[in-house]
């Protein structure tokens, strides 16, 4: 069978890999790669980013299965624009994409699904989100309302930073992609506690729980600096007790599949759950993502020992049960990757340093690549702001930490940065 993975970040890296390890795959086409992808024996890179092109050429190919790796193309449709062509692809509708895409429309479904989450209002005129901030004060969270690659989100520890966070995101957008097609802020109360995120499959009816993971969104050690996509996590994830875990299950994500099947968007893909734990274990959504979360998936991945192609069939047959008497099953050991990001990042990140040092993958580390490219004469450089996630197992988590670091650690380009303490919520005593 020929598999589609569309995307060309570290995480369709991951799942490209993660695809040809089946005995039922013989080829997985990455659209449009990396490269890292570039150089697996079993994946090929496809030059293509339209979605009509895509689908064309999943028809051409007899492409037995798709799979959508990133945020935008599930916002623009492609999972509607395959199966309106007959095409199988996993990932959620446009309509079910929406809990990601729009901030304001999760919101809203998380509050008339009694789905717990922080004190909000949405607004899209800069005087009334002032006021809102001088009511309530801060800390206080501005989110603009669109897709923005992890970034749109200022946690504004003083009313001054919130109102610069308001102007700017109502200003130009701060090219962020707007579901409504107009600027649009969501300022949210601020949550105190511990993150983990919290990542189901989902055939749309059904909801199977992948492993706990928790992930590293500021740029600095000890969680400062500004937020990005994300700087490295780790799976298991602690802090998520098995109380927790059924709560979540019980009081988040069966609600949210049951709510958007009966607000006719059926919730067919990877449902990503960010989660706020407070100290007395009790969780609020943060956040929805309609796919899996990047770098949590390369751990997941990693530990991730059952058939994800048949997985991923399993979840988009039209008939049958679907996920619904699946069991997963996990590698043991714990998972732990460090993102390496480029100079500049997340603000403005430099493209074109050439890239040195790479170490040879084994069964318990592999580096999955993000913002790499291959240049004609086999240079590997640069090309975006995260660029490689080193990812090792180990048992216990400390040995999966200092196995991932070690390889890191020949690892060279000009200007390259990286937490130096991933994982450290998990290693500190409880």
């Amino acid at each position: 069978m020929k598999v589609l993975v569309i995307g060309g970040g570290a995480r369709e890296h991951a799942l490209a890999w993660k695809l040809a390890q089946s005995p039922k795959v013989q080829r997985v086409y990455v659209a449009p790669g990396n490269g890292g992808t570039a150089l697996e024996p079993a994946l090929v890179n496809v030059p293509i980013t339209d979605l009509v092109a895509l689908a064309d050429f999943a028809t051409h190919e007899k492409v037995a299965l798709t799979v959508v790796g990133p945020e935008a193309p599930l916002a623009s449709g492609v999972v509607d624009l395959f199966r309106s062509r007959g095409l199988r692809i996993f990932g959620p509708t446009h309509g079910a994409a929406q809990l990601e895409s729009s901030k304001a429309f999760a919101k809203d479904f998380m509050q008339r699904h009694g789905i717990p989450t922080a004190r909000y209002a949405v607004f899209d005129d800069a005087g009334p989100a002032h006021a809102y901030v001088e009511r309530y004060g801060a800390p206080i969270v501005v989110k603009a309302d669109g897709l923005a690659a992890g970034k749109g989100v200022v946690v504004a520890m003083g009313v001054d930073q919130a109102h610069r966070a308001i102007d700017d995101m109502l200003r130009d957008g701060a090219g962020v992609v707007y579901a409504a097609g107009q600027a649009q802020v969501v300022i949210e109360e601020f949550m105190a506690g511990e993150e983990a995120s919290f990542i189901v499959l989902s055939d749309g009816r059904h909801a199977l729980a992948l492993a706990t993971s928790q992930d590293h969104k500021r740029i600095g050690d000890g969680d400062t600096g500004p937020n990005t996509g994300g700087m490295g996590a780790y799976s298991p994830a602690p802090v998520v007790t098995p109380a927790i875990h059924a709560r979540v299950m019980r009081e988040v994500i069966n609600p949210t599949i049951e709510g958007m099947a009966a607000e006719r968007h059926p919730f067919a893909g990877f449902l990503y759950a960010g989660l706020m734990i407070d100290a007395e274990g009790k969780a609020r959504v943060v956040e929805f993502n309609a796919r899996l979360g990047d770098p949590e998936a390369q751990v997941l991945l990693m530990r991730l020992k059952s058939d994800l192609y048949e997985l991923l069939m399993a979840a988009t047959e039209a008939q049958g049960s679907g996920v619904r008497d699946l069991e997963l099953q996990w590698d043991r050991r714990s998972a732990l990757g460090v993102v390496m990001a480029a100079s500049g990042y997340p603000a403005s990140p430099r493209k074109g340093d050439v890239i040195e040092g790479l170490p040879p993958a084994s069964e318990d580390m592999r580096v999955f690549h993000a913002g790499t490219m291959r240049r004609d004469d086999g240079t590997l450089v640069t090309s975006g702001g995260r660029v490689l996630t080193v990812t090792a197992l180990g048992d216990p988590l400390r040995a999966a930490q200092q196995r991932a670091y070690a390889a890191l650690e020949p690892i060279r380009f000009d200007g390259m940065q990286f937490r130096r303490d991933i994982g450290h919520r998990a290693l500190k005593p409880r």
